[in-house]
């Protein structure tokens, strides 16, 4: 016999829509916040600009928030707990996006539920899982379980070093939770001292596995990621990647010092027939 699981209230629930404007300005700062150097000028200036498909992830960020100040959960001590985005095409420079959020499901952990809350309009299809204890145990269905890292060796191996005034400056984005700031709100959130944001940290690893597969960034079509454990400004990543369906890469990213996983599960795929970038030294 199967057995009979019951839905979450929150399943289905319409979160609105939003429309939300962009400037060159906020698409080159957050270029800058995620690791971008001053020499991707593609990246970087405006005269060669190329928008990074995750800062549609910044635009999104008021969705999730939404559902939080309804009080779906605990908004103290729920968590990011992995991201899916698809892109349906290219951000325009600047400009403005229309999006529409609901709760695609709730997973039931027991203890905890996990919301998967999907923002959609037309350049994108954005999913945050978010991970909040207290919130389970009302018969739901459990969800998927956690995708596998290949077995065997990876063929890419690039680092990433992130700086000390990156939360501060991703927060400028749109996720100004003190927790990324504020080291008392950081320690009553369970955290020794103020952590980097999970989006910030995926978009990091994101640059040198673009590079690795001679791909550019803004060519991203997928990208999936669960966040392990938490990454702190000035922690140095060591990442993994393993070739997938030619355009795509699997990947995981730990910390250097301390070999903790950080982010696993991770899938990125890039447009195939996407040239490589360009290097445009800096003037």
């Amino acid at each position: 016999m199967t057995a009979t699981t019951t839905a979450s209230p929150w399943q289905g629930h319409d979160l609105g829509t939003r429309t939300v404007s962009y400037t060159e300005r906020d698409a080159i700062l957050y270029a800058l916040a995620v690791g971008a150097g001053a020499d991707r000028l593609d990246l970087v200036y405006e005269e060669h600009l190329r928008v990074l498909p995750t800062f549609a992830l910044t635009l999104a960020q008021w969705a999730p928030d939404a559902l939080g100040a309804l009080g779906a959960f605990d908004v103290t001590t729920a968590v990011h707990g992995s991201q899916r985005l698809v892109v349906k095409g290219p951000l325009e420079r600047s400009g403005e996006l229309t999006m529409s959020a609901r709760v695609a499901d709730v997973w039931d952990k027991g203890s905890a539920a996990v919301f998967d809350v999907e923002v959609s309009c037309d350049r994108f299809t954005a999913t945050w899982s978010l991970f909040a204890p207290g919130s389970g145990g009302f018969g739901g269905d459990r969800g998927p379980s956690a995708p596998r890292r290949p077995d065997r060796p990876a063929e890419h191996g690039p680092t990433v070093t992130t700086h000390s005034r990156q939360a501060a400056l991703y927060r400028l984005l749109g996720d100004r939770h003190a927790m990324h700031v504020d080291p008392e709100a950081a320690k009553a959130a369970g955290m020794p001292r103020p952590f980097l944001h999970g989006l910030c940290t995926l978009a990091a690893a994101l640059l040198p596995l673009a590079d690795a597969l001679g791909a550019h960034p803004a060519d991203l079509v997928e990208l999936q990621a669960r966040f392990a454990a938490p990454v702190f400004p000035g922690d140095r990543l060591a990442l993994r990647g393993w070739n997938d369906d030619g355009a795509g890469v699997r990947f995981e990213a730990s910390a250097a010092d301390d070999d903790r996983t950080v982010l696993s599960g991770g899938r990125a795929r890039f447009a195939p027939d996407a040239p490589g970038r360009e290097e445009t030294p800096d003037a």
